[in-house]
């Protein structure tokens, strides 16, 4: 466990720090700060055609999900104990500073998230029943290996699938099973097969059976949480510009000891807050555009905003939330992290329904990651195994079967005595993520072209900004198809 602790700790020190922040001002600066200056584009043509006359039943384009499904399996695949647990791990390591750079790199993010997703799309492949995957291995082999004749594509595939799968030893059932076992007193191994029986429930079926679920399930689970987060903070309204002020100031002074806080410098309060927005958002993480990859669309760029969407979604509300309830009850000192230090700031003003709120939400944003995360897994198992029908449908039969017991087995070490921590999981979490990010970071980089030329034409048929190129295609199958029908000299 120390070797995860020391890789992870050079893993997230100033290389990828650097990275990311290199890759968000890239696409930033590079769209001409599209987050902002079309911010109300992005909400009206995400959130806005769901009360729009023009329903979400009518999308047209290519796929074989819905938007709303798309990004509720993508929304329940980041909205989980990150944002509970993660955003109070960061505060309780990095102090109040780390909700500052939470907040930086959900703005980075929100263009990082919508050039992986537009690039997803744009280089998907649809197989012989007719479905559309796509993903940050399918825009390496198109985009790098065949485009950009980089002959080493697969290694940077396989590097990246093996940080993927990492994530079967997630913290979701063990932060679960925590959290139910401190406010309800059942036992952990209990919870924790309970766990592992819905899990199985979430995947025995396909990925259109998963947004159709999500996408009714999701919304209502954020907006009870919120709710109950907006409540304290209403209540601690006169210790909001305070705790406002706190954590600017400490983002780049860093937190002296206070209380049970051991203090943090700048460097560590930058790293948490980064290495946290990650873990949340997904944001450069390159996992949510593999089930964005399915969605109907017409345009990459159109499906792109929704993955800004999603990162606003989780980051700059639910963390927020999160981050804000911490500092202004003034528990964000009080030695405690992970999901008991939220609890104990909820607990501070709703008392027991405050209990219930943080266990039912950890419960379900823990559940909704991990079904999410199946989408995820089946798309990388897909691409392996390419045309091979039999095999793909072998594997994908073989990891249901898996995918739960890992999680499992570190909820049963730490119920037989074993000194498993939630540091030890976040240590794992880390290089699980960092070990993804850095190698898709580096491939959208490369690929930033073709996704600025994705976005020009966007701007073109969409916000009337300049001429459409009638032979621009928009889907790289198109690209394909053309060249195959062109005469042959």
């Amino acid at each position: 466990m120390e070797l995860i602790k020391t890789i992870s700790g050079l893993l997230w020190g100033t290389p990828l720090i650097v990275l990311i922040l290199a890759a968000g001002l890239i696409f930033t600066l590079g769209s001409k700060f599209f987050q902002v200056t079309n911010f109300g584009h992005i909400m009206k043509n995400t959130i806005g055609t769901l009360f729009s006359k023009k329903s979400a039943d009518g999308v047209q384009g290519k796929g074989m999900m819905k938007p709303l499904e798309v990004i509720s399996i993508a929304i329940g695949g980041a909205v989980g104990v990150g944002n509970i647990g993660g955003v109070a791990t960061a505060i309780a390591v990095g102090g109040p500073g780390a909700v500052f750079w939470i907040w930086l790199a959900a703005f980075l993010g929100m263009m990082m998230k919508m050039a992986e997703v537009a690039l997803a799309v744009y280089y998907r492949s649809k197989d012989g029943k007719g479905g559309y995957y796509g993903g940050p291995t399918y825009y390496m082999q198109k985009g790098l290996g065949r485009d950009k004749g980089f002959k080493f594509w697969g290694v940077l595939a396989v590097i990246f699938g093996i940080g993927i799968f990492g994530n079967v030893f997630s913290m979701q059932n063990f932060t679960v099973s925590q959290a139910v076992n401190a406010t309800f007193g059942i036992p952990v191994l209990a919870i924790s097969l309970v766990y592992v029986a819905l899990t199985y429930l979430a995947t025995v079926r396909e990925i259109p059976w998963l947004g159709k679920v999500a996408s009714i399930v999701v919304p209502p689970m954020c907006l009870f949480y919120l709710a109950g987060g907006i409540v304290i903070i209403l209540m601690n309204i006169a210790n909001l510009p305070a705790s406002l002020a706190l954590i600017v100031k400490s983002a780049f002074t860093g937190t002296a000891a206070s209380g049970a806080f051991m203090g943090a410098s700048v460097a560590l309060v930058i790293r948490t807050g980064f290495a946290r927005a990650m873990f949340s958002n997904e944001a450069g993480w390159g996992t949510s555009p593999m089930i964005h990859a399915s969605a109907k669309t017409e345009h990459p760029v159109k499906q792109g905003l929704w993955g800004s969407f999603e990162v606003f979604v989780d980051t700059m509300l639910v963390c927020t939330v999160t981050g804000l309830v911490i500092v202004v009850t003034g528990k964000w000192n009080s030695g405690l992290d992970g999901p008991a230090l939220t609890l104990s700031a909820f607990e501070s003003v709703l008392g027991p329904v405050g209990s219930i709120i943080i266990t039912v939400g950890v419960f379900l944003f823990g559940l909704s990651t991990t079904s999410g995360w199946w989408a995820y897994f089946e798309v990388l198992l897909r691409h392996l195994c390419g045309e091979n029908e039999k095999l793909k449908k072998t594997l994908i039969n073989i990891f249901k079967v898996v995918y739960p017991i890992p999680g499992f087995l570190v909820v049963l070490l730490y119920a037989l005595g074993s000194d498993v921590s939630g540091a030890d999981i976040w240590a794992i979490a880390d290089l699980t993520t960092g070990v993804p990010a850095f190698i898709n970071l580096v491939v959208i980089i490369f690929l930033s072209g073709k996704f600025f030329q994705l976005l020009k034409d966007y701007r073109a048929r969409y916000l009337g900004r300049g001429q459409v190129d009638p032979n621009f295609k928009l889907f790289d199958e198109d690209v394909q198809a053309a060249k195959s029908a062109a005469p042959k000299n």
